[in-house]
């Protein structure tokens, strides 16, 4: 199989692998090479997989998709962090998405605060002078 994990702004990984271990609503599961296709969520945690020497690597996922198609497995997701030791990565996942969701928290208190300025100036033209 290929695994190719992609986030907005680049792809983050592009190899072939011979089995992936992910996390979707319904719980863990794992795909090894002729699995049927399908498509599914993916929750935020840990995705492993398995490079054809045998060893384990490991990705950070924010949330996202798989697709698998053929021989191509695809994870579209907001965000990823590779690493091949799981410790380390759970401390880089837990300071990275706290950032990330920092400045989506920040974003939409601007996004609210825009919106109320403007039903203030559409109530303010709708009054009579």
């Amino acid at each position: 199989m290929r695994l190719k994990i992609v986030t907005p702004d680049r792809i983050m990984l592009n190899q072939p692998v011979s089995r992936i271990v992910a996390e979707g609503p319904d719980g863990v599961f794992g795909m090894l090479p002729r699995h049927v296709d399908f498509v599914t969520q993916l929750v935020p945690g840990i995705l492993v997989y398995e490079d054809r020497q045998g060893g384990d690597h490991y990705a950070g996922i924010n949330s996202g998709t798989l697709v698998k198609c053929g021989e191509e497995v695809l994870v579209s997701t907001r965000g990823a962090v590779l690493s091949d030791d799981l410790d380390r990565l759970r401390r880089r996942v837990a300071a990275e998405f706290r950032q990330t969701d920092e400045t989506e928290r920040a974003a939409r208190a601007a996004l609210a605060r825009l919106e109320a300025q403007m039903v203030r100036r559409f109530r303010e033209l709708d009054q009579p002078s």
